[in-house]
């Protein structure tokens, strides 16, 4: 089989990947005014880099929002297009040798994908991701850009203005230790530091989509949950997680290229037969 190329194209961001014999190529990402631009100079890009000819690709794989803008082969090569949860189930799979799961998707949203051996199901979803940092830190902080607000944060403390359960009760409750969280921001005031603002946005976020995935799992026997899209580069991830896995006695996993796992999942729909070839 040769080169495959998966395409997860956003509103403005586009990711891209390709895979042959099993390998991943190298990932990129280009962000653009459009969807349309943001493609074209992705697959650009990532022929030049890579020093790929385009005969050397079989198949062209797209997914994402933005893949609607394009309806003809890219560049007169082999194109389709597969749809983004079973990109996202195929993309968390790949380096993750866990059966029974379930795919969290944290993007502007979050989206919640379940996965029992073969069956790939998309179990719904939240309006609470990357685009709710962006809208509360542009309201509070007076920045959108996600990435000052990640390094703003890293010097705060979220406990200042997260409300724990230890600051309500003497002794643990049952089930909820003293350092739970009782009310996220419950402590937050008019004068509280930036910093600590920073740090308790990110983790309103990064709590609730943890605790969301819980939930999805209720009723079943799964443990386990794969944490993909842009916000598994939050370096704030693995403390917020950690924590909930010792809440709740389930696993959190990030695998290799976690913020291209839609792009890698695009390619191997079609390595592994799920689209027409």
């Amino acid at each position: 089989m040769g080169l495959v190329i998966g395409i997860d194209v956003g509103g403005s961001t586009t990711k891209i990947v390709g895979i042959e014999n099993n390998q991943i190529i190298r990932p990129m990402f280009i962000t653009a005014t459009d969807p349309v631009t943001s493609l074209f100079g992705a697959f650009g890009k990532y022929l030049h880099d890579n020093s790929i000819q385009l005969n050397d690709i079989e198949q062209v794989m797209m997914t994402g929002v933005g893949s609607a803008f394009v309806n003809t082969p890219i560049y007169g090569l082999p194109t389709q297009t597969t749809d983004e949860f079973t990109a996202d189930g195929l993309g968390a799979r790949h380096d993750i040798d866990i059966e029974k799961l379930i795919v969290v998707s944290m993007g502007t949203g979050t989206t919640f994908v379940k996965i029992d051996h073969e069956e790939i199901v998309h179990m719904g979803g939240m309006g609470i991701g990357g685009g709710t940092i962006q809208g509360l830190s542009n309201l509070i902080l007076k920045t959108h850009d996600i990435r000052q607000v990640a390094e703003l944060a890293q010097q705060g403390d979220h406990t200042k203005v997260d409300l724990l359960i230890g600051d309500v009760c003497k002794a643990d409750l049952p089930g909820l230790p003293l350092y739970a969280t009782a009310s996220l921001l419950g402590k937050a005031h008019s004068d509280s530091a930036q910093e600590d603002i920073a740090a308790g946005i990110i983790v309103t976020v990064l709590q609730t989509i943890g605790s969301g995935a819980v939930l999805c799992a209720l009723n079943t026997d799964i443990k386990d949950f794969v944490m993909i899209g842009n916000l598994t580069r939050m370096p704030q991830c693995k403390d917020v997680f950690d924590e909930l896995e010792g809440l709740y006695d389930v696993r959190f996993h990030i695998p290799p290229y976690a913020e291209y796992s839609t792009a890698i999942g695009a390619a191997l729909s079609y390595i592994k037969g799920k689209v027409k070839k």
